[in-house]
């Protein structure tokens, strides 16, 4: 470690990801300085609200074997924090006939993985789940790993965790600029205060590209304005919408919804996939968006008995790729930074980000498979490329 330093490594974004990487270097025994541009647990980004999906069931390989490993990256979490994060209730994706989204791809992908799943035809799922109106033709990929993080809690505890562990994290504290020093990299905060780290990580969501701006770097970015709405149940069919008997469930098909049962409310949560507009994240002014309310309680009228009235409205922020496939790297041309973003589905690999940050931050490499995620792939260098969202 170098006394010249502030920090061994910086983290610049403090929702899920940075958190995370905060928690897993700090545990390491780096110095750690962790910067918030607004305070911890905001509702500006994606890392807030109640609750959150755990699923091993994806569409590749690469992601169910990553999946796997976030499990028990989350444990290792738990067992750190002495808090119980992952409820386990059993989930369900649903492939209409003629879906936008083939079962293909995700039943290959767990048989390859060995991660035991179920098919079921669509009569037989609605009298396993009489909460969720299946419609007749319908494929049912079940998988009993499937549950629920809490997303308030979770980022708190990852918070708790590494400033238990060390680390320093400031909000809120805006970065307005890196430069890369020959052995070092500044951080230039809005004011014109300045800290020095061996390493950075960028977890800045929405916000990654004006962190990156001043290494010249840009990636292919759009940041839409979601929502997710609970509806309340009529308390003589609530026992069909309790976690167990009421499943984790994604509807796959364009457009694509999922829902799942709620924590200690009787309730469902619902939301919809890529279903905003593209926003300035900062001139958002985080009001629901009618039209998209209204788009989910009609789904859920057709889909849902015995779901009702809205309960709340919560809207966030999805930062999408055009490949909707994570970004996990070294910021190319810039061997000091460290770049994470989950493309609007990474809460549940938060700390698996966490771990996997810190490895490359602090080595370059990393045990897990993020081939698929480089910054310089394809998909985020040809400015032509066509967005595919629904996976």
């Amino acid at each position: 470690m170098r006394s010249d330093l502030d920090a061994d490594v910086a983290v610049v974004g403090l929702g899920a990801l940075g958190s995370a990487a905060a928690w897993q270097l700090a545990r390491r025994g780096q110095r750690v300085i962790g910067l918030e541009r607004f305070e911890l647990g905001h509702a500006r980004g994606a890392s807030h609200g109640d609750s959150r999906i755990i699923r091993l069931s994806y569409h590749t390989p690469v992601y169910v074997r990553n999946a796997r490993e976030a499990y028990a990256d989350w444990a290792a979490l738990e067992a750190d924090s002495g808090t119980r994060l992952m409820l386990r209730c059993g989930g369900i994706d649903v492939f209409p006939v003629g879906a936008a989204i083939e079962a293909g791809p995700y039943l290959s992908s767990l048989a390859a993985e060995g991660v035991p799943f179920e098919v079921l035809e669509a009569g037989a799922a609605r009298r396993r789940w009489p909460g969720f109106a299946i419609p007749d033709g319908a494929v049912v990929l079940r998988q009993a790993q499937t549950g629920i993080v809490p997303a308030r809690l979770g980022t708190a505890t990852m918070q708790q965790c590494a400033t238990a562990h060390g680390a320093d994290l400031r909000a809120p504290a805006r970065v307005q600029d890196l430069r890369e020093l020959p052995d070092a990299v500044q951080v230039t905060l809005a004011g014109g205060d300045a800290l020095v780290a061996g390493r950075v990580v960028v977890t800045a969501d929405a916000w990654t590209n004006q962190v990156l701006a001043g290494l010249g770097v840009s990636l292919p970015l759009t940041v839409t304005k979601e929502h997710v709405v609970h509806f309340a149940v009529d308390t003589a069919l609530s026992a069909d919408h309790a976690p167990g008997p009421f499943p984790v469930w994604i509807w796959m098909d364009d457009p694509s919804y999922y829902g799942f049962p709620t924590y200690r409310e009787s309730s469902v949560k619902v939301g919809q996939d890529c279903g905003g507009e593209p926003i300035d994240p900062d001139a958002d002014d985080g009001r629901p968006d009618p039209a998209y309310v209204e788009r989910l309680r009609g789904f859920v009228r057709e889909r849902i008995p015995g779901a009702g009235e809205v309960v709340r409205v919560t809207t966030c922020r999805y930062t999408l790729t055009p490949d909707r496939d994570f970004v996990v790297g070294l910021v190319p041309g810039h061997e000091r930074v460290v770049v994470g973003l989950g493309a609007a589905h990474g809460f549940k690999f938060a700390p698996w980000f966490g771990r996997v940050l810190a490895d490359l931050a602090l080595t370059g490499a990393t045990d897990s498979d993020v081939a698929a995620f480089r910054p310089e792939r394809d998909a985020l260098r040809d400015s032509a490329a066509p967005a595919r969202w629904l996976v």
